[in-house]
Protein backbone atom coordinates (compact mmCIF):
# COMPACT_ATOMS: atom_id res chain seq x y z
CA UNK A 1 0.00 0.00 0.00
CA UNK A 2 1.61 3.17 -0.67
CA UNK A 3 1.67 6.61 1.59
CA UNK A 4 -1.03 8.81 -0.76
CA UNK A 5 -3.56 5.80 -0.66
CA UNK A 6 -2.88 5.78 3.42
CA UNK A 7 -3.97 9.65 3.20
CA UNK A 8 -6.65 8.67 1.29
CA UNK A 9 -7.78 6.79 3.77
CA UNK A 10 -7.58 9.44 6.68
CA UNK A 11 -11.02 11.24 5.77
CA UNK A 12 -11.72 12.22 9.31
CA UNK A 13 -8.71 14.76 8.95
CA UNK A 14 -10.26 18.42 8.54
CA UNK A 15 -9.43 19.74 5.09
CA UNK A 16 -8.57 23.37 3.89
CA UNK A 17 -11.05 25.97 3.22
CA UNK A 18 -11.52 26.78 -0.47
CA UNK A 19 -11.25 30.93 0.38
CA UNK A 20 -9.46 31.47 -2.75
CA UNK A 21 -10.45 33.25 -6.00
CA UNK A 22 -9.45 34.11 -9.02
CA UNK A 23 -8.63 37.89 -8.92
CA UNK A 24 -7.00 36.51 -5.50
CA UNK A 25 -4.62 33.96 -7.04
CA UNK A 26 -3.42 36.40 -9.38
CA UNK A 27 -2.33 38.68 -7.49
CA UNK A 28 -0.75 35.67 -5.13
CA UNK A 29 1.49 34.33 -8.05
CA UNK A 30 1.97 38.34 -9.70
CA UNK A 31 3.14 39.48 -5.59
CA UNK A 32 5.25 36.71 -5.33
CA UNK A 33 6.75 36.93 -8.58
CA UNK A 34 7.48 40.41 -8.41
CA UNK A 35 9.52 40.24 -5.24
CA UNK A 36 12.20 42.34 -3.38
CA UNK A 37 15.06 41.16 -6.04
CA UNK A 38 13.45 43.20 -8.66
CA UNK A 39 14.87 46.47 -6.86
CA UNK A 40 18.36 45.30 -7.65
CA UNK A 41 17.90 43.38 -10.90
CA UNK A 42 18.17 46.28 -13.52
CA UNK A 43 21.88 46.87 -12.54
CA UNK A 44 23.04 42.84 -11.74
CA UNK A 45 21.89 41.83 -15.18
CA UNK A 46 23.47 45.18 -17.10
CA UNK A 47 26.91 44.21 -15.60
CA UNK A 48 26.34 41.28 -17.20
CA UNK A 49 24.91 42.20 -20.84
CA UNK A 50 24.98 45.66 -21.10
CA UNK A 51 21.65 47.90 -22.19
CA UNK A 52 19.76 45.44 -23.44
CA UNK A 53 18.35 44.71 -19.99
CA UNK A 54 15.05 43.39 -21.48
CA UNK A 55 16.21 40.59 -24.00
CA UNK A 56 17.33 38.23 -21.03
CA UNK A 57 14.50 39.07 -19.42
CA UNK A 58 12.59 37.98 -22.56
CA UNK A 59 13.95 34.81 -22.25
CA UNK A 60 13.66 33.89 -18.69
CA UNK A 61 9.83 34.70 -19.01
CA UNK A 62 9.79 32.57 -22.10
CA UNK A 63 11.68 29.71 -19.66
CA UNK A 64 9.48 30.35 -16.80
CA UNK A 65 6.14 29.88 -19.16
CA UNK A 66 7.29 26.61 -20.43
CA UNK A 67 7.69 24.86 -16.67
CA UNK A 68 4.56 26.97 -15.73
CA UNK A 69 2.44 24.95 -18.32
CA UNK A 70 3.49 22.21 -16.83
CA UNK A 71 2.30 23.33 -13.35
CA UNK A 72 -0.63 24.25 -15.17
CA UNK A 73 -1.34 20.84 -16.02
CA UNK A 74 -0.34 19.26 -13.51
CA UNK A 75 -2.40 21.22 -10.81
CA UNK A 76 -5.39 21.03 -12.51
CA UNK A 77 -5.06 17.20 -13.21
CA UNK A 78 -4.14 17.01 -9.48
CA UNK A 79 -5.25 19.64 -7.61
CA UNK A 80 -3.71 18.58 -3.87
CA UNK A 81 -1.81 20.47 -1.40
CA UNK A 82 1.46 19.42 -1.69
CA UNK A 83 2.13 20.46 -5.20
CA UNK A 84 5.63 18.77 -6.70
CA UNK A 85 6.02 16.08 -4.07
CA UNK A 86 2.51 14.70 -5.81
CA UNK A 87 3.62 15.14 -8.53
CA UNK A 88 6.51 13.02 -8.29
CA UNK A 89 4.84 10.32 -5.93
CA UNK A 90 2.03 9.76 -8.52
CA UNK A 91 4.87 9.50 -11.53
CA UNK A 92 7.53 7.67 -10.03
CA UNK A 93 6.33 5.88 -7.22
CA UNK A 94 8.88 6.66 -5.18
CA UNK A 95 8.39 7.46 -1.37
CA UNK A 96 12.09 8.40 -1.37
CA UNK A 97 12.11 10.51 -4.71
CA UNK A 98 8.37 12.54 -3.94
CA UNK A 99 10.50 13.52 -0.14
CA UNK A 100 13.49 14.59 -1.71
CA UNK A 101 10.94 16.69 -4.49
CA UNK A 102 8.65 18.27 -1.59
CA UNK A 103 12.14 19.01 0.87
CA UNK A 104 13.44 20.68 -2.17
CA UNK A 105 10.80 22.87 -2.12
CA UNK A 106 10.27 23.46 1.34
CA UNK A 107 14.34 24.21 1.73
CA UNK A 108 13.93 26.84 -0.93
CA UNK A 109 10.87 28.34 0.46
CA UNK A 110 11.88 28.58 3.99
CA UNK A 111 15.87 29.85 2.43
CA UNK A 112 14.21 32.53 0.74
CA UNK A 113 12.36 33.47 3.56
CA UNK A 114 15.57 33.63 5.71
CA UNK A 115 17.12 35.82 3.27
CA UNK A 116 13.93 38.01 2.77
CA UNK A 117 14.33 38.63 6.25
CA UNK A 118 17.63 39.70 6.47
CA UNK A 119 16.77 42.06 3.65
CA UNK A 120 14.02 43.37 5.62
CA UNK A 121 16.46 44.19 8.30
CA UNK A 122 19.01 46.19 6.22
CA UNK A 123 19.27 49.09 4.81
CA UNK A 124 16.16 49.99 3.94
CA UNK A 125 14.68 49.48 7.58
CA UNK A 126 17.57 51.24 8.55
CA UNK A 127 16.14 54.35 6.74
CA UNK A 128 13.32 54.78 9.39
CA UNK A 129 14.93 52.97 12.62
CA UNK A 130 18.47 52.21 13.87
CA UNK A 131 17.63 48.19 15.04
CA UNK A 132 19.75 44.96 15.41
CA UNK A 133 19.88 43.31 11.97
CA UNK A 134 18.86 39.49 13.56
CA UNK A 135 16.39 40.81 16.19
CA UNK A 136 14.83 42.55 13.54
CA UNK A 137 14.31 39.64 11.19
CA UNK A 138 13.57 37.41 14.24
CA UNK A 139 10.13 39.48 14.97
CA UNK A 140 9.18 40.01 11.19
CA UNK A 141 9.27 36.37 11.08
CA UNK A 142 6.84 36.07 13.82
CA UNK A 143 4.65 38.74 12.39
CA UNK A 144 4.54 36.63 9.20
CA UNK A 145 3.80 33.62 10.79
CA UNK A 146 1.03 35.31 12.69
CA UNK A 147 -0.57 36.85 9.67
CA UNK A 148 0.11 33.23 8.21
CA UNK A 149 -2.11 31.56 11.12
CA UNK A 150 -4.78 33.75 11.05
CA UNK A 151 -6.19 32.33 7.88
CA UNK A 152 -5.05 31.72 3.88
CA UNK A 153 -7.83 34.91 3.35
CA UNK A 154 -6.42 37.23 5.55
CA UNK A 155 -3.06 36.66 3.72
CA UNK A 156 -3.82 36.78 0.52
CA UNK A 157 -6.26 39.70 1.53
CA UNK A 158 -2.63 41.51 2.61
CA UNK A 159 -0.85 40.08 -0.39
CA UNK A 160 -3.35 42.04 -2.29
CA UNK A 161 -2.70 45.52 -0.94
CA UNK A 162 1.34 44.73 -0.50
CA UNK A 163 1.05 43.81 -4.44
CA UNK A 164 -0.51 46.60 -5.60
CA UNK A 165 2.29 48.97 -3.59
CA UNK A 166 5.13 47.20 -5.15
CA UNK A 167 3.91 47.47 -8.39
CA UNK A 168 3.64 51.45 -8.03
CA UNK A 169 6.91 51.49 -7.50
CA UNK A 170 8.07 49.59 -10.36
CA UNK A 171 5.03 51.65 -12.42
CA UNK A 172 7.19 54.89 -10.89
CA UNK A 173 10.05 54.10 -12.26
CA UNK A 174 8.57 53.61 -15.99
CA UNK A 175 7.03 56.97 -15.30
CA UNK A 176 10.15 58.72 -14.25
CA UNK A 177 11.82 57.25 -17.36
CA UNK A 178 9.34 58.53 -19.22
CA UNK A 179 9.65 62.16 -18.06
CA UNK A 180 13.38 61.68 -18.37
CA UNK A 181 12.85 60.85 -22.27
CA UNK A 182 10.14 64.05 -22.77
CA UNK A 183 12.83 65.99 -20.94
CA UNK A 184 15.32 64.93 -24.07
CA UNK A 185 17.87 63.70 -21.79
CA UNK A 186 17.55 60.00 -21.95
CA UNK A 187 19.42 57.71 -24.50
CA UNK A 188 17.28 55.37 -26.14
CA UNK A 189 20.09 53.90 -28.10
CA UNK A 190 21.46 51.77 -24.88
CA UNK A 191 18.13 49.43 -24.90
CA UNK A 192 19.71 48.13 -27.65
CA UNK A 193 23.53 48.32 -26.80
CA UNK A 194 25.38 44.75 -25.51
CA UNK A 195 28.32 44.75 -23.19
CA UNK A 196 31.37 46.05 -25.29
CA UNK A 197 33.80 42.68 -25.60
CA UNK A 198 31.64 39.63 -25.22
CA UNK A 199 29.73 37.35 -26.90
CA UNK A 200 25.84 38.53 -27.14
CA UNK A 201 24.52 35.42 -27.09
CA UNK A 202 26.61 33.90 -24.07
CA UNK A 203 25.90 37.57 -22.38
CA UNK A 204 22.03 36.85 -23.00
CA UNK A 205 22.32 33.35 -21.53
CA UNK A 206 24.42 34.08 -18.17
CA UNK A 207 22.50 37.00 -17.72
CA UNK A 208 19.34 35.29 -18.33
CA UNK A 209 20.39 32.86 -15.04
CA UNK A 210 19.93 35.95 -13.00
CA UNK A 211 16.77 37.38 -14.64
CA UNK A 212 15.22 33.59 -13.98
CA UNK A 213 15.97 34.50 -10.40
CA UNK A 214 13.27 37.09 -10.63
CA UNK A 215 10.50 34.77 -12.10
CA UNK A 216 10.39 32.20 -9.96
CA UNK A 217 7.97 31.93 -6.83
CA UNK A 218 4.67 31.27 -9.20
CA UNK A 219 5.32 27.78 -8.15
CA UNK A 220 4.10 28.44 -4.71
CA UNK A 221 1.01 28.89 -6.55
CA UNK A 222 0.48 25.15 -6.66
CA UNK A 223 0.44 24.30 -2.91
CA UNK A 224 -3.39 26.69 -2.78
CA UNK A 225 -4.59 23.77 -5.55
CA UNK A 226 -7.14 22.47 -2.05
CA UNK A 227 -7.73 26.35 -1.22
CA UNK A 228 -8.86 27.63 -4.50
CA UNK A 229 -12.20 28.03 -6.04
CA UNK A 230 -13.01 26.46 -9.24
CA UNK A 231 -9.15 25.42 -9.37
CA UNK A 232 -9.20 23.70 -13.30
CA UNK A 233 -10.52 27.12 -14.90
CA UNK A 234 -9.14 29.19 -12.72
CA UNK A 235 -5.85 28.55 -12.05
CA UNK A 236 -4.31 28.29 -15.55
CA UNK A 237 -5.82 31.87 -16.35
CA UNK A 238 -4.47 33.13 -13.67
CA UNK A 239 -1.08 31.64 -13.35
CA UNK A 240 -0.42 33.10 -17.30
CA UNK A 241 -1.91 36.43 -16.78
CA UNK A 242 0.25 37.04 -13.50
CA UNK A 243 3.70 35.47 -15.38
CA UNK A 244 2.81 37.65 -18.69
CA UNK A 245 2.06 40.88 -16.34
CA UNK A 246 5.65 40.40 -14.66
CA UNK A 247 7.43 40.25 -18.13
CA UNK A 248 5.88 43.04 -19.38
CA UNK A 249 6.63 45.14 -16.19
CA UNK A 250 10.17 43.65 -16.25
CA UNK A 251 10.91 44.58 -19.39
CA UNK A 252 9.55 48.15 -19.29
CA UNK A 253 11.59 48.58 -16.19
CA UNK A 254 14.59 46.97 -17.77
CA UNK A 255 13.97 49.65 -20.64
CA UNK A 256 13.68 52.63 -18.59
CA UNK A 257 16.83 51.74 -16.70
CA UNK A 258 18.94 51.40 -19.19
CA UNK A 259 17.62 54.63 -21.01
CA UNK A 260 18.46 56.97 -18.40
CA UNK A 261 21.46 55.74 -16.36
CA UNK A 262 24.93 54.96 -18.33
CA UNK A 263 26.09 51.76 -17.40
CA UNK A 264 28.83 52.50 -15.08
CA UNK A 265 26.31 54.25 -12.84
CA UNK A 266 23.58 51.50 -13.06
CA UNK A 267 25.94 49.18 -12.44
CA UNK A 268 27.47 50.71 -9.40
CA UNK A 269 24.57 50.77 -7.35
CA UNK A 270 23.03 48.38 -5.24
CA UNK A 271 19.94 50.46 -5.61
CA UNK A 272 19.64 50.68 -9.36
CA UNK A 273 15.92 51.79 -9.76
CA UNK A 274 16.47 54.94 -6.67
CA UNK A 275 18.97 55.82 -8.97
CA UNK A 276 16.51 55.63 -11.98
CA UNK A 277 14.28 57.79 -10.37
CA UNK A 278 16.57 60.42 -8.94
CA UNK A 279 18.86 60.80 -12.34
CA UNK A 280 14.65 61.42 -13.83
CA UNK A 281 14.28 64.91 -12.74
CA UNK A 282 11.47 63.88 -11.27
CA UNK A 283 11.35 64.81 -6.40
CA UNK A 284 10.65 61.73 -5.21
CA UNK A 285 11.80 61.60 -1.76
CA UNK A 286 14.42 58.90 -1.07
CA UNK A 287 12.69 56.61 1.71
CA UNK A 288 9.51 56.57 -0.19
CA UNK A 289 11.25 54.04 -2.62
CA UNK A 290 12.75 52.48 0.85
CA UNK A 291 9.05 51.89 2.16
CA UNK A 292 8.24 50.33 -1.22
CA UNK A 293 10.83 47.84 -1.37
CA UNK A 294 10.14 46.75 2.88
CA UNK A 295 6.21 46.40 1.27
CA UNK A 296 8.09 44.19 -1.72
CA UNK A 297 10.54 42.21 1.09
CA UNK A 298 7.59 41.24 3.57
CA UNK A 299 5.13 40.62 0.37
CA UNK A 300 7.28 37.60 -0.62
CA UNK A 301 8.20 36.43 2.76
CA UNK A 302 4.32 36.07 3.78
CA UNK A 303 3.47 34.44 0.53
CA UNK A 304 6.78 32.45 0.86
CA UNK A 305 5.99 31.53 3.91
CA UNK A 306 2.09 30.49 3.05
CA UNK A 307 3.65 28.42 0.66
CA UNK A 308 6.04 26.44 2.80
CA UNK A 309 3.59 25.54 5.67
CA UNK A 310 1.13 24.10 3.36
CA UNK A 311 3.90 21.65 1.55
CA UNK A 312 5.04 20.78 4.98
CA UNK A 313 1.00 19.89 5.54
CA UNK A 314 1.18 17.78 2.26
CA UNK A 315 4.03 16.78 2.79
CA UNK A 316 2.72 15.18 6.12
CA UNK A 317 -0.88 14.04 5.00
CA UNK A 318 1.41 11.59 2.54
CA UNK A 319 3.53 10.28 5.44
CA UNK A 320 6.77 11.89 4.25
CA UNK A 321 7.05 14.18 7.36
CA UNK A 322 5.98 13.80 10.88
CA UNK A 323 2.29 13.25 11.42
CA UNK A 324 1.85 16.07 13.49
CA UNK A 325 2.30 19.05 10.61
CA UNK A 326 -0.88 17.99 9.17
CA UNK A 327 -2.45 19.31 12.42
CA UNK A 328 -5.00 22.56 11.35
CA UNK A 329 -6.73 24.90 13.40
CA UNK A 330 -10.49 23.70 14.28
CA UNK A 331 -11.21 27.03 13.46
CA UNK A 332 -9.28 29.05 11.52
CA UNK A 333 -8.54 25.96 9.21
CA UNK A 334 -4.39 26.80 9.14
CA UNK A 335 -1.43 24.25 9.45
CA UNK A 336 -0.54 25.46 12.58
CA UNK A 337 2.14 23.22 13.42
CA UNK A 338 3.91 23.59 10.28
CA UNK A 339 3.74 27.23 10.58
CA UNK A 340 5.31 27.19 13.52
CA UNK A 341 7.72 24.83 12.34
CA UNK A 342 8.57 26.50 9.28
CA UNK A 343 9.54 29.82 11.27
CA UNK A 344 11.31 28.35 13.26
CA UNK A 345 13.42 26.78 10.52
CA UNK A 346 13.82 30.17 8.77
CA UNK A 347 14.82 31.79 12.24
CA UNK A 348 17.57 29.72 12.49
CA UNK A 349 19.08 30.15 8.82
CA UNK A 350 18.83 33.76 9.53
CA UNK A 351 21.20 33.24 12.01
CA UNK A 352 23.77 30.88 9.59
CA UNK A 353 23.96 32.05 6.01
CA UNK A 354 24.41 35.88 4.42
CA UNK A 355 21.85 36.63 1.82
CA UNK A 356 23.71 35.75 -0.87
CA UNK A 357 24.50 32.46 -0.06
CA UNK A 358 20.99 32.15 0.44
CA UNK A 359 19.39 33.33 -2.50
CA UNK A 360 21.98 31.21 -4.99
CA UNK A 361 21.09 27.73 -2.73
CA UNK A 362 16.85 28.85 -3.61
CA UNK A 363 17.83 29.00 -7.23
CA UNK A 364 19.63 25.91 -7.58
CA UNK A 365 17.37 23.56 -6.16
CA UNK A 366 13.95 25.23 -7.90
CA UNK A 367 15.34 24.44 -10.58
CA UNK A 368 15.64 20.57 -9.53
CA UNK A 369 12.02 20.86 -8.42
CA UNK A 370 10.91 22.38 -12.58
CA UNK A 371 12.96 19.59 -13.62
CA UNK A 372 11.30 16.81 -11.61
CA UNK A 373 8.16 18.29 -12.73
CA UNK A 374 8.34 18.50 -16.51
CA UNK A 375 9.26 14.92 -16.30
CA UNK A 376 6.11 14.09 -14.34
CA UNK A 377 4.18 15.65 -16.73
CA UNK A 378 5.51 13.46 -19.63
CA UNK A 379 5.22 10.37 -17.42
CA UNK A 380 1.82 10.94 -15.79
CA UNK A 381 0.01 11.07 -19.97
CA UNK A 382 -0.38 7.37 -19.20
CA UNK A 383 -3.11 8.44 -16.49
CA UNK A 384 -6.05 9.24 -17.18
CA UNK A 385 -8.65 11.07 -15.11
CA UNK A 386 -12.40 11.56 -15.84
CA UNK A 387 -12.33 15.57 -15.16
CA UNK A 388 -11.77 18.02 -17.79
CA UNK A 389 -7.95 19.74 -17.16
CA UNK A 390 -5.60 21.74 -18.75
CA UNK A 391 -3.41 20.06 -21.14
CA UNK A 392 -0.37 21.96 -22.78
CA UNK A 393 1.80 20.27 -26.15
CA UNK A 394 4.03 17.69 -25.53
CA UNK A 395 7.04 19.56 -26.54
CA UNK A 396 6.18 22.30 -24.00
CA UNK A 397 7.66 20.15 -21.25
CA UNK A 398 10.11 18.79 -23.53
CA UNK A 399 11.94 22.26 -24.26
CA UNK A 400 11.11 23.16 -20.74
CA UNK A 401 13.37 20.56 -19.48
CA UNK A 402 15.96 21.66 -21.85
CA UNK A 403 15.68 24.86 -20.13
CA UNK A 404 16.33 24.13 -16.91
CA UNK A 405 19.77 21.86 -17.50
CA UNK A 406 20.79 24.95 -19.54
CA UNK A 407 20.53 27.27 -16.61
CA UNK A 408 21.74 24.44 -13.99
CA UNK A 409 24.99 24.72 -16.16
CA UNK A 410 24.94 27.97 -15.28
CA UNK A 411 25.88 27.38 -11.32
CA UNK A 412 28.68 27.63 -9.48
CA UNK A 413 30.54 24.92 -7.79
CA UNK A 414 29.83 26.79 -4.22
CA UNK A 415 26.24 26.86 -4.83
CA UNK A 416 26.33 22.84 -6.04
CA UNK A 417 28.32 21.96 -2.87
CA UNK A 418 25.83 24.24 -0.81
CA UNK A 419 22.39 22.63 -2.61
CA UNK A 420 24.22 18.90 -2.17
CA UNK A 421 24.70 19.72 1.49
CA UNK A 422 21.39 20.17 2.04
CA UNK A 423 20.36 17.44 -0.27
CA UNK A 424 21.85 15.30 2.24
CA UNK A 425 20.35 16.99 5.35
CA UNK A 426 17.41 15.75 3.30
CA UNK A 427 18.12 12.02 3.22
CA UNK A 428 18.69 12.21 6.65
CA UNK A 429 15.22 13.61 7.61
CA UNK A 430 13.64 10.97 5.49
CA UNK A 431 15.47 8.48 6.96
CA UNK A 432 14.89 9.39 10.42
CA UNK A 433 10.96 9.86 9.50
CA UNK A 434 10.93 6.05 8.21
CA UNK A 435 12.68 5.02 11.02
CA UNK A 436 10.04 6.32 13.59
CA UNK A 437 6.93 5.34 11.45
CA UNK A 438 5.97 1.83 11.80
CA UNK A 439 5.62 -0.40 9.06
CA UNK A 440 2.14 -1.36 7.59
CA UNK A 441 0.89 -5.21 7.92
CA UNK A 442 -0.31 -6.19 4.86
CA UNK A 443 -4.01 -6.86 4.44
Amino acid sequence: MSVSSLSQGAPSKPSLRRAVTGPMLFLFILGDVLGAGVYALAGTIAGEVGGAIWVPLLVALFFAMLTAGSYAELVTKYPHAGAASVFAEKAFKSPLISFLVGFSMLAAAVTSAAGLSLAFAGDYLAAFIEVSPHRAALIFLAVIALLNARGIKESLGANMVMTCVELSGLLLVVVAAAWCVQSGEANLGRALEFKAGVNPMLAVLGAALLAFYSFVGFETSANLAEEIRGVRKVYPRALFAALVTAGVVYMAVGVAASVVLPMDKLTATSAPLLEVVRASGLSIPPQLFAFIALVAVANGALLTMVMASRLAYGMARMGLLPEPLSHVLPKRRTPWVAIIASTLVAIALTLTGTLAALAETVVLLLLFVFLCTNLAVLVLRRDTITEQHFRVPTWVPVLAIVSCLILLSQQSLDTWLRGGALMLLGMALYACNRLATPAVEPG
